[in-house]
Order: C-alpha cells, then sequence, then structure tokens
C-alpha cells in the first residue's frame, strides 16, 4: 500500500468537516456542487480514455457502480446535515461508525472477522459512546445532528462495499466518473424535491465549496477509491478512523471549536482501536474480497 497516498487522502477527507461547517450555504447544495463539479471534469475525461472499459462493464458492475453513487449521496446528505447540527469531531467520529457497519455487513454475508477486528471495533465503538454521549448533554439540536453521523456512516460502509466489489472492473477515473454522476443527479432530484436552494450564495461560499471539491473530494474521495482496488473495504474503513483526529485539529486550528474533554477520551478511544486492529490483524483476499449479492 502506498502510505503516501493515504496520509494525502487523510487530509483531504479530514478537511471536509470544517470547511463545510465554515459554509453557510445549505447542506444539500455543498454535497450537491462538490460531486457535480467532479463529476464534470471526470465525466468527459472518463469518456475519452475508459471508453472501452465502460463499454465492457458488466451489467452487475453498472447495478454496483449506481449503488455506489447512490448511497454516496445518502452519506453526504446525512453527513454534511450533521455538521450543521453538531460539533466536528463528534460528526466526524460518529461518522466513523462505517467500520462497524461494514463488520456487520459482512457478517450477514457470511463473512468470518477475525477476533483482532472485532476486539478493535469494539474499541473504537466505545469511543464513539462516549463522543456521543458528551455531546448529548449539549442540547437535542446535537443529538440529532448524532443520529444523522450515524446515518451517514451507514451509508458510507454500503458506498465502500458496493465501490470495492466494482473497482475490480474499472480504474479509479471511469468508477469514480460514474459514482460522482450518479451521486449528484440524487443529490440534484433531493434537492428540487425538497425545495432546497441550489445557487444565490456568497463569494465566500462558492470559494469554501470549491476547497471542499479539491481537497475533499479530488485528494480525499477519489484517492480512497483508488486504494479500494488495491486493498479490502474493511482496511479503508480502518484507515479512515483516522478522520477524527485530523478533523478535530482542523476544527480547531480553523474554527476555534474546542471540545470537551470526553470528546477526546473518546477520539483516543478510537485510535487505540485502530491500533488493535491495524497492527493484529491479517487480511485474507479471500475472505476482504467475497463478493456481494447480484
Amino acid at each position: 500500500m502506498n502510505w503516501v497516498v493515504v496520509v494525502v487522502a487523510l487530509c483531504g477527507v479530514s478537511s471536509s468537516g470544517p470547511l463545510m461547517a465554515a459554509t453557510a450555504a445549505p447542506a444539500p447544495a455543498i454535497a450537491f456542487w462538490r460531486n457535480a463539479s467532479s463529476a464534470a471534469v471526470l465525466v468527459p475525461l472518463a469518456g475519452s480514455r475508459c471508453r472501452e472499459e465502460l463499454r465492457a462493464l458488466s451489467a452487475r458492475g453498472w447495478r454496483l457502480a449506481v449503488v455506489a453513487g447512490a448511497t454516496l449521496a445518502l452519506h453526504f446528505a446525512a453527513w454534511v446535515g450533521s455538521l450543521k447540527l453538531t460539533s466536528v469531531a463528534a460528526a466526524t467520529a460518529l461518522m466513523s461508525t462505517q467500520l462497524v457497519w461494514v463488520l456487520l455487513i459482512d457478517r450477514i454475508r457470511g463473512v468470518a472477522s477475525p477476533v483482532q477486528a472485532v476486539l478493535g471495533s469494539t474499541l473504537a465503538v466505545v469511543g464513539v459512546l462516549v463522543v456521543s454521549g458528551f455531546d448529548f448533554q449539549v442540547s437535542t439540536e446535537a443529538l440529532l445532528g448524532d443520529a444523522l453521523a450515524v446515518a451517514s456512516g451507514f451509508f458510507a460502509a454500503l458506498y465502500l462495499l458496493a465501490g470495492g466489489a466494482v473497482r475490480t472492473e474499472l480504474t479509479t477515473t471511469a468508477y469514480t466518473a460514474v459514482c460522482y454522476a450518479v451521486c449528484a443527479l440524487v443529490l440534484l432530484a433531493g434537492a428540487l424535491a425538497h425545495g432546497d436552494p441550489l445557487v444565490g450564495f456568497s463569494g465566500r461560499d462558492w470559494l469554501l465549496i470549491a476547497a471542499v471539491t479539491v481537497f475533499a473530494q479530488f485528494l480525499g474521495h477519489s484517492l480512497f477509491n483508488h486504494l479500494l482496488a488495491v486493498t479490502s473495504p474493511m482496511v479503508v474503513a480502518l484507515l479512515l478512523l483516522l478522520e477524527v483526529p485530523f478533523a478535530a485539529l482542523l476544527a480547531a486550528v480553523f474554527l476555534g471549536e474546542a471540545a470537551p474533554g470526553g470528546v477526546y477520551a473518546g477520539l483516543a478511544l478510537i485510535l487505540v482501536g485502530l491500533a488493535v486492529v491495524v497492527t493484529r490483524r491479517r487480511v485474507e483476499p479471500s475472505v476482504a474480497r467475497a463478493p456481494l449479492p447480484e
């Protein structure tokens, strides 16, 4: 695994929370424009460079690509909404429950997880509960934000699993082009149906949306999509747990957002759980790549 790519990708996705929390534009608009802008760049590129592989993509591959795009849209809708209601640290930590969802979905599919993976995930869940418990004492609005963050983690897990399956047939450019285009269309339909404005924002907000697109979308999500081709969704979900301290640090520096001490205790537990899994777990290709149902 290329650890330089991992570090750059983590810095990219970690900028998402602080940047979107600082943006006054509505959550659906932020989510739509970051994906629509990315698709506008990648679709023509994929059309010229990846035409043959897109034509050769199986019907199952197309279905999985559409599922990945749709679940990514649901992830963004819940994730950006949570950032408007709770702290960046809490929202990021609870969104990281995607690791637990990946384990649970694998279990339902009959894929066994090593004891070390279960132990590390349990420690991470305890950390998440600590973060959520402290946030619960703040306000009922924050509790709703926490619930949305957990939902975003569930949809992120589905997105990782579907993406991991379809990445066996598509290159990063082709996959991200299809995925982001589907995601943007789903978000557009949702915004129009709900009556959410997509234009009319300040110049500062447009700059922040552009920054989210460049850093979080291209340097974050797209690089993690690349990693799905060389490692399992489980490992990617584990790596994404590192977004928690990265995002908390960025929020403290750029937003002046200081979380209570209990929140940092929860973040520490999440990192300990990550360390247990990463240093002990052994991923078997046959297990990590178990096929999704048709």
